[in-house]
């Protein structure tokens, strides 16, 4: 004590050997701790010879934080490969890097807890600076002050702090713990105050919860630890008032006023007198008092001293979040400002009188009334028609499959497929008329139709989920046709192998050779639609599950209706299909509604379009088709390949039915094949884009007019405006811009609102970007087998700003995104499988794919097969685009053309690309359809299995939300227990049985090892004693066995099988005998 008097010691340094001293008295360390850091602590401080003062006054140096510059140096270093080099790139670079080096770098500064109270301006608690500039320039007084007029300016903004702090709401001061709303909000702000004047002490981490008070230099040092923070009490300031005691800590509560205590100057260092075993605390105004306490307050007070533990739970939440940057919301981004939407009703669904009652019964009219009118023609390869399937055949054959289905599968006790199952369709893309076939049989027979892609290895793409949806269908039968079974993978026993993921499936020949005709008497029951279920189409999500939507029969037959009053069809309609006909528009048009209006189909193979992409419009100009159904993809290559063609007319055309639509880049295809074939007879008015989904079917189609005067609904929207969400006008001259067209107005009898994506269905605003709901009896019903999903999609209420719902009746997700325009017109700006939110904007994958496609896309992607998804990284979407390049490209090409795909995409979308990978031509999984199956290769990514010849990787661009450094935790949590117990390879539990080793030694049982010889042993020792007893069916003893007895029939069996059997040992005897006793002493020898 005498020692550390006599030394000229640093506050902080005293501070540490109180606090030592008292840890001490209260026996948490022993009489040696406490000796090796007082002396680790005044080595500092004493003489030492001279050759080791520089030692040590290296030590005792603080350690410098890094520079932010030095760091932001550090992170940034590193020099690229002249491949990557790009002029402009460079330039934008470093641009971007001179802005950044502006900005100071955040150092990681030690952090200390804080009281949980609101947190005030610093402007009203501001102390009045009373330091000299003798204390800036020599350092000394450590922020105290010299004068009494200091000394009254603090006060005074000490009492203006505890005025302003009492007047405060009652809501902070309630989450406090142990004290009052202004003492906490004081301790703080002195906290704030006096760390940069009272150095490293600021951070000191006190482990009481109490208050000490330590003598020093005619300076008294008190510093406060409230319950839960460790907080810093100032400097004592000079004053003559005397003070009371502190509050009692057991008694304390927030309805005491507060004191904010200033005790008097000693000038003489005093020690705590002890008496005995007792020892004296100081209380506030220097009164001792014995410590000698009740025993339930002296608990209450070691309980408050204890530091707080958090929660069990806590130790096991993953802090990385936390430790993220949060990207902070832009303060300059646009935000809606229209009056709240209204929902917008389709016109009404009319009645017409010769309607059929259901889809069965028009078949069933037109097959009895005009059996030879066209229903369908195929096409082979060449262009040639291959087969034309005229109603009276449709309806022939149709009946002749329902009737196989229903009663040649299986047995007549047994049939494997009944009314209500559900059955596979597996046709290929080029026999549209044998799945017609199929798909009417089917209905004829109320069973549920499933269409599938018809898979040609036991690997395809998807291929396994489309099995587990045909398992949780509860599919057995498989209906495919003559050339597809045969086609079908062969094991080899020529049987076809069960599929990865698929349930084990009956394969039915839907041929007419294959068939049995039907009795005469047999009739399908034909009724009127009802909610039963159609059929059900497959759907892929964005991570590459499979879902099943179901549509009922009179959802089916209202959808053939609106398509028909929209499309204006009538009977004898010719119609030319370039769809895929198992689903989507392909399906409404080409199938479904054909029918119901008598219409012909011209269907165009896939095959037939890689050929020839001019040949459906061939077929428009040989058949005076009057309806196409077409894709933007198809418009395109047509355009490609239009010059090798002469004596094109399409005045015959009425409606051409773009089927993609809801791609906003669909307008360019539109509007240059518009541009090239007006010349060909095409009127504006004919092209029609539609949108459409598996859950809501049809959701919108421009009508076919005949005013050419009315210009079709068209916007340029403003990209940046988009990405949050909002609707910008912006001029054509912008790069940045994306140029919308309308895809119609609402369907008939349908009802359209707009609700925020995410979160819960609210309306938007009219300049704002939603999800389009629709309200109709023609959508779909649910996925089949998942009610949750269901509820989510199928069973969506939308509300107003209030909260209330705004209709009664359920909406339906379409998952597309837009908005609705002036006179009612619906834009779609993108789908939600294709969003992507990347640092809270969103960008849609489609515009990615253009803007790519946009930069040379004839002279190195092979045929535009660029395939754009996310990845998750850091808890934040990272955009990755993975392209096929030409054979003949070289690699300085490749990367030159990446380095332009990443200026142009940072430029127009103002956003990072994460990787760019190429990939030689033809790798990519495909669609059955030739297009790219994106979650496959987003799988492919991720398991590191796409084999790219050039990638790029750009994380520096995108990820900007890098972790912070991760803090030393204080203690050590069961967390970090349990793991170094597995690092160790310890056991964390264990179960065992009671230890054999602890039977008396006495007992000679132990003696032996197996059970031939405790029964030799028991025959000896307890030769009555009965082992076993042999009862009757009433209950009454017919025979036992005692040790003796059984040890005596064991013999005899071991001595008949060793000289009868001529066994040896480890052979195996089956027994045979019925219960009783003799299996027991067979045993026990065996």
């Amino acid at each position: 004590m005498a020692d550390r008097d006599a030394l000229p010691l640093p506050l902080e340094v005293r501070a540490r050997l109180a606090e030592l001293e008292l840890e001490l008295s209260e026996g948490d360390i022993t009489q040696k701790g406490y000796e090796k850091k007082r002396s680790k602590l005044l080595g500092a401080y004493l003489p030492h010879p001279p050759g080791l003062e520089a030692s040590m006054a290296h030590e005792r140096r603080p350690p410098m934080a890094p520079s932010a510059s030095r760091y932001h140096r550090r992170r940034s270093s590193g020099t690229r490969d002249e491949r990557y080099r790009s002029d402009v790139h460079t330039e934008a670079v470093q641009a971007a890097l001179a802005k950044h080096k502006e900005r100071k770098m955040a150092v990681p500064m030690p952090s200390k807890r804080r009281s949980l109270v609101v947190q005030t301006s610093m402007d009203a608690y501001t102390p009045p600076d009373t330091s000299s500039g003798s204390e800036e320039e020599g350092g000394q007084g450590e922020g105290t002050p010299t004068s009494s007029q200091g000394s009254v300016s603090m006060e005074h903004w000490i009492s203006r702090a505890i005025h302003q702090g009492s007047t405060t709401s009652s809501s902070s001061s309630s989450t406090q713990s142990g004290g009052s709303g202004a003492a906490g909000r004081l301790a703080d702000v002195l906290a704030q105050t006096h760390v940069g004047k009272s150095g490293p002490i600021a951070h000191l981490s006190l482990k009481r919860k109490t208050m000490l008070g330590i003598a020093e230099n005619g300076n008294s040092l008190r510093r406060s630890c409230e319950f839960g923070s460790d907080l810093l009490w100032p400097p004592p300031l000079e004053s003559e008032e005397n003070h009371s005691a502190p509050p009692d800590v057991t008694t304390y509560t927030s309805e005491h006023p507060v004191q904010v205590e200033r005790p008097q100057v000693s000038t003489v260092p005093r020690t705590t007198p002890k008496y005995g075993n007792a020892k004296l605390m100081e209380t506030g105004d220097g009164v001792p008092v014995s410590s000698r306490v009740s025993a339930k307050i002296q608990q209450l007070v070691n309980t408050l001293k204890q530091p707080r533990r958090p929660p069990l739970r806590e130790f096991f939440v993953d802090d990385f979040e936390e430790l993220l940057e949060v990207q902070q919301p832009d303060p300059n981004q646009p935000r809606p400002e229209g009056a709240q939407m209204v929902a917008i009703r389709g016109e009404p669904l009319g009645v017409v009188t010769n309607w059929p009652p259901s889809l069965e019964a028009a078949l069933q009219r037109w097959g009895t009334i005009s059996p030879k009118a066209p229903c369908l023609t195929t096409m082979d390869t060449n262009g040639k028609p291959l087969y034309v399937l005229t109603y009276g055949k449709l309806w022939s054959r149709s009946i002749k499959v329902a009737y196989n289905i229903l009663h040649k599968l299986g047995t007549k006790q047994e049939p494997m497929v009944r009314p209500g199952d559900r059955v596979a369709l597996v046709f290929p893309n080029n026999d549209p008329a044998a799945f017609m076939v199929a798909f009417y049989g089917c209905l004829l027979a109320e069973v549920v139709p499933v269409p599938i892609e018809v898979p040609l290895t036991r690997k395809d793409a998807g291929s396994q989920q489309i099995g587990f949806l045909l398992g949780s269908c509860g599919v057995t039968v498989a209906l495919t046709s003559d050339a597809c079974h045969k086609g079908l993978p062969k094991g080899p026993t020529g049987e076809i192998p069960q599929f990865k993921g698929w349930p084990k499936l009956l394969w039915f020949v839907t041929e007419s050779k294959h068939l049995s005709k039907p009795p005469r008497d047999w009739f399908p029951h034909i009724k009127d639609a009802n909610n039963d279920t159609a059929y059900i189409e497959y759907k892929t999500c964005k991570d590459g599950s499979v879902l099943g939507v179901t549509v009922t029969r009179i959802a089916l037959l209202t959808h053939c209706q609106a398509l028909t009053q929209s499309c204006g069809y009538t009977e004898a309609e010719i119609i030319v299909n370039v769809l895929d006909f198992k689903k989507d528009v392909g399906l409404w048009h080409g199938i479904l509604t054909s029918v119901m209006n008598m219409m012909h189909v011209i269907s165009i193979p896939y095959s037939l379009m890689k050929v020839n992409p001019l040949s459906w419009i061939q077929k428009v100009c040989q058949y005076k088709a009057k309806v196409a159904c077409v894709k933007s993809r198809d418009m395109h290559w047509a355009l490609v390949a239009h010059r090798d063609q002469r004596d094109i007319n399409l005045s015959s055309l009425r409606m051409l039915v773009v089927a993609d639509g809801s791609n906003p880049w669909s307008i360019s295809s539109c509007d240059a094949f518009l541009n090239v074939f007006q010349s060909k007879g095409l009127r504006p008015e004919v092209i029609c884009p539609c949108a459409s989904s598996a859950e809501a079917l049809t959701v919108a189609i421009r009508r076919p007019t005949d005013d050419s005067n009315q210009p079709p609904g068209r916007g340029v929207l403003s990209m940046q405006g988009l990405s949050y969400g909002v609707i910008r006008v912006d001029s054509e001259e912008r790069l940045s811009v994306l140029t919308v067209q309308d895809v119609g107005t609402v369907m008939p009898g349908a009802l359209m609102c707009v609700v925020k994506p995410e979160g819960v269905p609210q309306l938007c605003r009219t300049d704002e970007i939603g999800e389009l709901c629709v309200c109709s009896i023609a959508t779909g019903m649910s996925y089949y087998g998942l009610s949750g999903m269901t509820k989510n999609t199928f069973e969506v209420f939308p509300t107003s700003s209030s909260g209330a719902p705004i209709s009664e009746y359920p909406f339906t997700r379409t998952g597309l995104l837009g908005f609705i325009g002036p006179g009612g017109l619906v834009f779609v700006s993108g789908k939600m499988d294709g969003l992507m939110v990347v640092s809270g904007r969103r960008h849609n994958a489609d515009d990615i794919v253009a803007t790519a496609l946009a930069v040379e896309p004839m002279k190195f992607v092979y045929r535009g097969r660029i395939a754009v998804f996310s990845v998750t990284v850091l808890h934040d979407e990272r955009i990755v685009v993975v392209a096929e390049q030409r054979p003949d490209s070289t690699e300085e090409d490749s990367f030159q053309w990446m380095s332009r795909v990443l200026q142009a995409i940072d430029s127009i979308h103002n956003v990072g690309v994460f990787c760019l990978a190429l990939v030689p031509a033809n790798t990519l999984p495909k669609t059955p359809l030739g297009g790219i199956h994106l979650s496959e290769t987003k799988q492919l990514f991720l398991e590191g299995s796409l084999h790219p010849c050039n990638v790029l990787m750009c994380p520096h661009t995108c990820v900007t939300n890098l972790p912070k450094p991760r803090q030393k935790q204080p203690e050590i949590g069961p967390a970090s227990v349990m793991v170094g117990n597995l690092v160790s390879g310890k056991r964390i539990a264990q179960a065992s049985g009671r230890d054999l080793g602890q039977i008396e030694d006495n007992d000679q049982a132990r003696k032996f090892l197996f059970l031939s010889e405790v029964l030799q042993w028991r025959a000896q020792t307890t030769p009555d004693h009965v082992l076993f007893t042999l009862l009757s069916s009433k209950g009454a003893v017919l025979s036992s066995l005692t040790c003796l007895q059984l040890h005596k029939r064991a013999e005899k069996i071991a001595a008949m099988l060793m000289e009868r059997g001529h066994l040896q040992d480890g052979d195996h005897v089956a027994l045979v005998y019925p219960p009783g006793t003799t299996p027991s002493a067979t045993n026990l020898q065996l």
